[in-house]
């Protein structure tokens, strides 16, 4: 969907409508949640401080979320999808991925399938949603957001590796700024510098990950569309109201997350055994720091212990405070025991009946 949440206000109130808002709060430490594309046009982007995008756009018009409304409407856009596949595998409220290669309609080309479903979205929900048709997730994700918004891109397999020899490594599939920084060092630009690094060395360079980035610059992505997914992760995060650099402020910090994390794991009945802590600091610079343990994570003092344990690795101090707190526990038994089973049973999609 295209700037789900403020297109949704716009719609809702007419009085939005072309004029430059973001949802989320407009005080000292608000965080942009969503930007409507006139704010857009002055630079203010999702997760952006409200201070920085006021200074951006001065006529600038903060919405508070309604998540209970944008959680509907993304439960109509799913029952449009349904109308075509059930092979569906959420990503966010506003973003899925399409199994169409038997489709219900009985529509030969996906291309089909995407323009009809942006249509009757646009007809029954007055918004609008782009669309990227290809033979696998990755390439898919790159041509849904290459024509935003109310876009409707296709990726033929014929066109695919000269697409991505153009492409941007920020626009790689999880490539962020630090990644992209690194690749920039390396005389790594865009896909077709990155297709001409070996296997080795991107290993060596970027460890595991080196392999994904390897096949993605061949446009190789072997990932099915996973209808029911296994949840594997639950974290939760503080912004302060301060930021704050003593070590005795930030334990106390850590201890709220922590309890509010082991209320969430209790909740939803959930066991990880690897626990992340995220640091953001005052300039919006952010680290984690990850541990995994034999045995589930699951109560307060483990977590708090091993909270503690990671913190010592995070450099911080009066010149660099931090202004944000987050943990999260991951790696559930589950998803791991599923994924062993699932390894050998993927198939890159034929392109005929493609995801989008």
């Amino acid at each position: 969907m295209d700037a789900f949440y403020a297109s949704v206000e716009q719609r809702d109130r007419p009085e939005l409508r072309d004029k430059p808002i973001a949802v989320g709060h407009a005080e000292e430490r608000g965080v942009v949640a969503a930007a409507s594309y006139e704010a857009r046009k002055y630079g203010v982007r999702s997760a952006m401080s409200s201070q920085k995008a006021k200074r951006l756009c001065p006529s600038l018009i903060f919405i508070p979320g309604r998540m209970s409304v944008y959680k509907a409407v993304s439960a109509q856009i799913h029952a449009i999808f349904h109308d075509y596949t059930d092979l569906i595998e959420p990503i966010s409220l506003d973003e899925a991925f399409l199994d169409v290669t038997e489709n219900k309609r009985d529509i030969p080309l996906a291309v089909d399938i995407a323009k009809e479903i942006k249509r009757r979205i646009r007809e029954e929900l007055q918004l609008v949603a782009s669309a990227g048709v290809s033979y696998n997730k990755f390439l898919a994700k790159i041509a849904s957001d290459y024509r935003k918004p109310d876009g409707l891109c296709t990726i033929h397999p014929s066109q695919a590796l000269a697409f991505i020899a153009r492409l941007p490594v920020e626009s790689f599939w999880g490539v962020g700024p630090v990644t992209a920084k690194k690749m920039h060092a390396l005389g790594i630009c865009n896909g077709q510098q990155l297709r001409a690094c070996s296997l080795q060395m991107l290993i060596r360079e970027f460890g595991k990950v080196g392999k994904v980035y390897y096949d993605f610059a061949r446009g190789i992505d072997l990932r099915p569309v996973e209808a029911v997914r296994i949840r594997k992760s639950i974290g939760c995060e503080h912004t302060l109201e301060k930021d704050i650099s003593t070590r005795s402020s930030v334990i106390i910090e850590l201890y709220h997350v922590a309890v509010e994390l082991v209320g969430r794991l209790e909740q939803k009945n959930f066991r990880g055994n690897t626990l992340t802590l995220k640091i953001k600091f005052y300039d919006f610079t952010q680290i984690t720091r990850s541990v995994t343990q034999e045995q589930e994570l699951v109560t307060l003092d483990l977590i708090l212990s091993l909270a503690k344990t990671l913190l010592k690795q995070v450099d911080y101090d009066e010149n660099r405070p931090i202004r944000l707190i987050g943990l999260s526990v991951s790696n559930p038994r589950e998803y791991k025991e599923a994924s062993e089973e699932r390894k050998d049973d993927w198939k890159q999609l034929d392109f005929e009946f493609k995801p989008w």
